[in-house]
């Protein structure tokens, strides 16, 4: 409780429900920003976000790409880091105890270069103690095979998606690739195939050349875009995903402060990862979460389901919601 002149206030209820997961407040960090947790450590307290995404898991240890790997870009960064990792078995032994000795929610980013694997990792992550969900990357777009190729296509995501189901217990989240021509339907397989929540957008595809060596930038030719450059991207298919499904949806794409993250929230997302923000400020996740905090103070909002997809559209023109691009066409002529 929060003493103002006098008068107790009552604290925010930053709970969520994200269909079978309950998480104390909506931030946690995106997958490939935040290592394996340990990493940040001493820059905040592990304890208070909502949950900590660890890094992509592959079955078997994986190298990754050769360097160069990052690039900066104007409002961002692209990688093309590869999906570099231990590998289950040495994160289960060498990594995860740190994080269930914290007490932390601990979900666990899976990818594989068949669906058999996807079902293999999500099998032996299933009834291990402290991890609380499993997010399924079918749309990491800097690997040559497996990830882009399953996120891009409705039938390839059920059928990946099926057989994380099917081998675990656990809930199941699915990141979904802002490079196809309709997110909402490739959101919509998700959902039937049995995904309990939705988290989007992975990174954009993307280049960077150098004009003096006439060489990419990228030893991978492309990249992921992210960062605050991909922000009003992620808004809309967060907005689209949020109204053609009915299982929560987790908002992610250039988040880096508390404003950022209530727009997620504001235009139908149940909680939000944060991704690029944290390699420029360590500290940003509490930051993020105490910003939510004090605007629901100031504003007198006492629960985050009274926020999350409170966006007023009714000052849209009467066709703007289902044919917006019809009404871009006609204003411009």
């Amino acid at each position: 409780m929060e003493q103002n002149s006098g008068t107790a206030v009552p604290s925010p209820d930053l709970g969520v429900q994200l269909g079978p997961l309950r998480l104390k407040n909506p931030v946690m960090s995106a997958s490939g920003t935040f290592g394996y947790g340990k990493e940040y450590a001493s820059f905040l307290d592990l304890r208070r976000p909502g949950a900590v995404v660890v890094k992509g898991i592959s079955y078997a240890p994986r190298a990754g790409n050769p360097p160069p790997r990052i690039v900066e870009t104007p409002g961002g960064m692209m990688n093309a880091i590869g999906l570099e990792n231990v590998g289950v078995e040495a994160f289960l032994s060498g990594k995860l105890p740190f994080l269930r000795d914290l007490g932390v929610p601990v979900i666990v980013n899976i990818f594989g270069n068949t669906v058999e694997e996807y079902g293999r990792l999500a099998e032996r992550l299933d009834g291990v103690p402290g991890i609380a969900a499993v997010e399924i990357n079918v749309s990491c777009p800097n690997v040559k095979k497996g990830g882009m190729v399953f996120g891009t296509d409705p039938a390839m995501t059920a059928t990946v998606v099926r057989a994380v189901r099917a081998a675990t217990s656990l809930p199941v989240i699915t990141k979904l690739t802002p490079n196809v021509t309709s997110i909402s339907e490739i959101a919509k397989a998700a959902e039937g195939a049995g995904s309990d929540i939705l988290s989007c957008i992975n990174t954009l595809a993307a280049m960077a050349v150098d004009v003096f060596s006439k060489r990419p930038r990228l030893a991978n030719l492309f990249g992921g875009l992210s960062g605050p450059a991909i922000k009003p991207v992620a808004l809309r298919c967060v907005y689209e995903v949020s109204r053609a499904v009915k299982c929560p949806v987790i908002g992610i794409g250039g988040i880096t402060n508390a404003t950022d993250a209530l727009e997620f929230l504001l235009v139908g997302a149940s909680a939000v990862q944060v991704g690029t923000a944290n390699f420029t400020n360590p500290a940003v996740l509490v930051e993020i979460v105490e910003g939510i905090e004090r605007f629901f103070r100031v504003e007198g909002i006492g629960a985050l389901q009274d926020f999350i997809g409170s966006l007023d559209t009714s000052c849209l023109f009467p066709f703007a919601e289902d044919s917006c691009s019809l009404a871009a066409s006609e204003m411009a002529e």
